[in-house]
């Protein structure tokens, strides 16, 4: 299958010829739909916005069947330690559990020497081969491309909200950088319950879009200091503060 590859830092991409091995155990091989292209995928080229349709299963896949529409996810979790068995999955002891063992056959190859997979997904390709737990099922007429944004930028967002700082009903909430993970930021304020919601950006296009997912107050701070914006807001301070820019 074509792939692109880094081969060397600062190099870019070259787009190669890679091997990609037959699924086994709780491994999927997902065809390659859609891959988003972040800041991250700049800096390493992981390719971990992925979206496609599940084309093989491995022997012990439970969840996912030939045919299904699937979106990755850059947290590697195994499943079985406390911590993901108390549904903090983000906080697995055990992320290695969701590639293959060293010494085995590797999942992807190029001339026969074996080829990392960033965060267990690799999605700049036209196949991936994806454990189980790294994948999420989503309704066949979602689009791809926007399929492909769930598993990073709306589990960044939204996962700092409601897992990181564990917003609340009623907690007050500011949020710097009105980007795609800020919103999605907004998106888990708002399901939390929280009851103030101001954001804080330099596009009247993006603080128009953060209203539309949910914010509360928007401040302009090329027009307004936003400290003294949202001291007038929230005289007594908020509860929780999430910068998306720095």
């Amino acid at each position: 299958m074509k792939a692109l590859i880094v081969n060397a830092l600062g190099r870019g991409f070259d787009l190669e010829d890679v091997d990609i091995a037959s699924p086994i155990g709780r491994e999927v091989l997902v065809e390659v739909q859609a891959s988003g292209l972040c800041h991250t995928d700049l800096l390493f080229a992981v390719g971990h916005e992925v979206s496609g349709v599940v084309a093989q299963v491995g022997p012990d896949v439970t969840q996912f069947l030939v045919g299904d529409h699937v979106v990755g996810s850059l947290v590697q979790s195994c499943g079985s330690c406390a911590r993901c068995q108390s549904g903090r999955s983000f906080q697995c002891r055990h992320p290695e559990a969701t590639l293959r063992q060293l010494g085995g056959a590797p999942r992807l190859s190029r001339h026969g020497t074996a080829l990392f997979q960033g965060m267990g997904l690799g999605g700049f390709a036209e196949r991936a081969l994806i454990h189980q737990n790294q994948l999420a099922l989503v309704p066949k007429d979602m689009p791809f491309a926007q399929a492909a944004l769930l598993g990073s930028g709306v589990v960044t967002g939204a996962g700092a909200v409601l897992n990181i700082a564990d917003v609340h009903a009623g907690d007050t909430v500011v949020i710097f950088g009105a980007g795609g993970v800020g919103l999605n930021a907004v998106s888990g304020a708002r399901i939390a319950g929280a009851s103030r919601i101001a954001v804080i950006d330099l596009q009247p296009k993006r603080l128009e879009a953060a209203k539309q997912f949910g914010a509360t107050d928007v401040i302009d701070s090329t027009k307004a200091d936003p400290v003294e914006a949202v001291r007038s807001l929230l005289p007594h301070g908020a509860d929780h503060v999430f910068d998306f820019v720095a």
